[in-house]
């Protein structure tokens, strides 16, 4: 999420858990198993049915994301198991912090090696990152002036790398409310009514990968890509042509073919219109160039 300071960025972090589709057992033992070895279980607390959100600061070292120490411990990326993981101020962070997170991101494991063990734990979480347009916060904001040059703005995103960016599925604007809408707000949809849309649709996703043995779009390899993420020839050309302007990686191209399914899951249909494409191109903000 990309939007100026007070949007409501770290808000929307965590009420997304809300919506969520509530842990399966198998789930609840995975995450259980990680607490109780790090002795983060609380003294009645036999096992974790709410999914983890974990919100480390931006100081963190890498072992303690990643995991590590003399005897190796889980580290957030595997506490964040079965949740979430909240990295506000994304571009604050050491960069070298940032791309060890590449790994989990990819294989939803993550191996600690030291001299005397090797040791793999489990790591699947939905990354959810937050930061300003600029250093000072106001590139976007309509209602305050920008102080920062293009030089600075520019090394300020490059904080991020091109590969960590490129394993974000999701990229939005988050302008600034206003303050009218602060003061006359019109009853907006619950979560509970959304989660009920979103346990529809993983409910789709579960038949539909059945034989598979995986549970959600996300988890979808090339092989399934190409099986349930078929597109009529327009659709292929819009995607075609938003690559080519953007200059997408292949990764990129299979993401957003991964959104697009869900978002037709989530509207209920079968097939991936055009409209569905459209909307995921349009979740990559910052390689259109924010």
């Amino acid at each position: 999420m990309n939007g100026p300071p007070g949007s409501g960025k770290t808000m929307l972090a965590r009420r997304l858990p809300t919506i969520f589709p509530p842990m399966h057992f198998d789930e609840a033992i995975e995450t259980t198993t990680i607490y109780s070895v790090t002795g983060a279980l609380g003294p009645d607390q036999s096992l974790i049915t709410e999914r983890p959100f974990r919100s480390p600061h931006h100081t963190i070292s890498d072992a303690g994301l990643i995991g590590g120490g003399h005897t190796p411990k889980p580290g957030e990326v595997s506490l964040a198991h079965n949740g979430v993981l909240f990295l506000d101020e994304l571009p604050e962070f050491k960069k070298h912090v940032l791309e060890v997170l590449r790994q989990p991101l990819e294989d939803r494991q993550v191996t600690i090696s030291r001299s005397l063990t090797t040791i793999t734990y489990p790591s699947s979480f939905v990354l959810i990152a937050a930061m300003n347009p600029c250093p000072c916060g106001f590139f976007s904001d309509t209602r305050h002036a920008c102080t920062c040059t293009h030089q600075q703005i520019a090394n300020y995103r490059s904080r991020i790398s091109g590969p960590l960016l490129d394993r974000i599925d999701i990229q939005i604007e988050v302008p600034a409310v206003p303050y009218k809408n602060l003061l006359y707000q019109k009853p907006a949809e619950s979560s509970e009514r959304i989660r009920e849309r979103v346990i529809k649709a993983r409910d789709i996703q579960k038949t539909r990968y059945q034989p598979s043995k995986i549970y959600s779009n996300s988890r979808m390899t090339g092989k399934l890509i190409r099986e349930h993420c078929r597109i009529q020839s327009d659709s292929e050309r819009l995607l075609m042509k938003a690559i080519d302007k953007l200059k997408l990686s292949a990764r990129a191209y299979y993401r957003i073919l991964k959104i697009s399914r869900t978002i037709a899951d989530l509207d209920d249909q079968a097939d991936i219109l055009t409209n569905h494409i459209a909307e995921a191109i349009q979740y990559r903000s910052l390689d259109r160039g924010g």
